[in-house]
């Protein structure tokens, strides 16, 4: 084995090298979009990320010769355990040049680090909860990522596999092209939830997500739809007052379809955007000098010709009576004023057939697989 050294890192001093090892892996890759430093300093403080109440989090960089060549967080998520009944360290945010020796030396220490928390189990990736990036990619390494989503060479699910670990389950995405037409089933459903079930969809305002309630609402909504998907814990009150403020008020509410019943309840919410992985790249990581702008000019005045579908939720009662075709009725003719050409999904289960068949009139391209894996650790 070469000089491998493992460092703990105590945020927020050594972030440095953990931040900016990943800009020397992607030296000159078209595909990745880096991250905000800015986001990835506050995934370690307790005032920008509520989820460290309940999760232990222990980010590690691999250095080699003195180079930081890696890096990884060791995450306990206590909730997720007690609600899964398990004992699992999750990895996440790993990074490594291709050497196996750098990557065995990363997973042993948060191996390690498990077994200290009294854990018997390690999976990943994983962040301290589902809407963190989830899933390493393994298929179509050509394409371009995105702002909410892992990507990472060819050469890591290759290293995951020899050094043992094995699938827990996998995510896909879809990719669609944006029609000129609504689909006539969408249409029809559409209409039938309208007239039939009282159903509408409503545009809110940031002043509804913040003064009228709807921000709670919508979280609310998102904990009861998500509860049994794998890995899931709810969203504390201060992980939904955070992702209120820093990206529902962001989003142009025109992208982003609540649906009601009668009773005023909210129902359904479509979460989508205009894509900003070029305008991410183009800030390499900074707001300042100049990222915002970027970031800005890609979401107000000159858009990408895409938009990124983050999420999709509906209030389990209402599962499988067309509620999604109404997100459908709703987005296309907006999309397409948009001038947005294709669309992609979030990460979906593999094995989620009711959330995958609602594409099927689209004509959907399922892309972009992506794996988490699992290894005993007694």
């Amino acid at each position: 084995m070469q000089n491998i050294e493992i460092k703990k890192i105590s945020p927020p001093e050594g972030l440095h090298d953990f931040i900016h090892v990943v800009y020397d892996i992607y030296r000159d890759c078209p595909q990745y979009v880096p991250d905000l430093e800015s986001d990835v300093r506050g995934l370690f403080d307790v005032r920008t990320n509520a989820g460290l109440a309940f999760s232990s989090v222990q980010p590690f960089v691999a250095y080699r010769d003195g180079k930081a060549v890696g890096r990884v967080v060791g995450i306990v998520n206590r909730r997720a355990n007690e609600r899964w009944k398990q004992s699992n360290v999750r990895f996440s945010m790993i990074e490594f040049v291709d050497d196996f020796d750098v990557s065995r030396a990363l997973l042993d220490a948060v191996a390690q680090w498990g077994r200290e928390q009294g854990m018997h189990r390690m999976q990943g990736p994983l962040g301290v909860t589902d809407f963190d990036k989830e899933g390493m990619l393994i298929s179509d390494f050509d394409l371009l990522g995105s702002m909410n989503t892992i990507y990472n060479h060819e050469y890591y699910p290759r290293h995951m596999e020899a050094l043992g670990l094995q699938k827990e389950v996998d995510w896909v995405q879809i990719r669609i092209e944006v029609p000129r037409e609504i689909p006539a089933r969408y249409a029809r459903v559409a209409a039938y939830c309208r007239e039939q079930m009282q159903l509408r969809v409503v545009k809110i305002t940031n002043a509804d997500i913040t003064h009228g309630g709807y921000g709670q609402k919508i979280f609310q909504l998102l904990n009861a739809a998500y509860e049994p998907l794998f890995g899931f814990s709810a969203l504390s009150q201060g992980q939904a007052d955070s992702f209120i403020h820093k990206y529902l008020r962001l989003i142009d509410k025109q992208l982003m379809p609540v649906v009601l019943n009668e009773l005023d309840e909210v129902v359904g919410v479509g979460i989508t955007m205009g894509s900003l992985s070029h305008a991410m790249q183009k800030a390499g990581g900074h707001l300042l000098p100049t990222g915002w702008y970027h970031l800005l000019k890609s979401l107000r005045w000159k858009r990408e010709n895409n938009a990124e579908m983050l999420l999709v939720a509906v209030r389990p009662d209402y599962q499988g009576k067309g509620v999604n075709a109404m997100f459908f009725d709703d987005l296309i003719p907006i999309y397409n004023k948009y001038g947005f050409q294709w669309a992609e999904t979030g990460p979906q289960l593999e094995d989620n057939v009711r959330e995958l068949t609602q594409w099927k009139p689209l004509n959907p391209r399922y892309i972009k697989h992506r794996r988490c894996y699992y290894k005993d650790i007694d």
